[in-house]
């Protein structure tokens, strides 16, 4: 990180985007000139979510490891993944999504992008708490039935 923000600093680049919970985390918050929230910019897929791995067969850790999980953010990230996994997402496509909670209604945004911002659709859906994943896979088809099936091919052949 310190690196990018040396390239502002210098002047190699006039501003950055970075995770705000990373600058806090290395004592730069003060470097945080705006904040973009998810109307103007979609994280990544499970951005913010921490994710614990464990042996499948360790009773004991995984129990420890149940008393950590958080269902409200369970219930998002299980959306926003069914979106991604229908997808056949990467870290290297442009493919977004957030999704939210209020009370048991959840609303899943999502979106498909060209590698330069030319084509960019996005849409939402929602629904009931426990309908996460089937939400996600509806949302991804329906951006692919918009174009977003030829952004995907196209992506993944400048990739090749």
């Amino acid at each position: 990180m310190d690196t990018r923000l040396r390239k502002v600093t210098d002047g190699a680049m006039d501003a950055i985007v970075l995770a705000a919970a990373g600058l806090r985390r290395l004592g730069g918050a003060d470097r945080i000139t705006e904040l973009l929230p998810p109307a103007v910019c979609l994280p990544a897929i499970g951005q913010g979510a921490l994710g614990i791995e464990c042996r499948r067969e360790d009773a004991r850790v995984n129990a420890l490891a149940l008393a950590l999980d958080d269902p409200d953010t369970r219930a998002c990230v299980d959306a926003e993944r069914a979106f991604l996994t229908r997808l056949e997402g990467g870290c290297q496509v442009p493919i977004a999504a957030h999704a939210t909670l209020d009370g048991d209604r959840l609303t899943l945004d999502g979106l498909i992008a060209d590698v330069r911002g030319d084509r960019v659709l996005r849409e939402s859906i929602a629904g009931a708490r426990g309908d996460g994943p089937k939400l996600g896979r509806e949302l991804a088809e329906r951006l692919l039935a918009r174009g977003g099936d030829a952004i995907l091919r196209a992506v993944y052949a400048e990739s090749e």
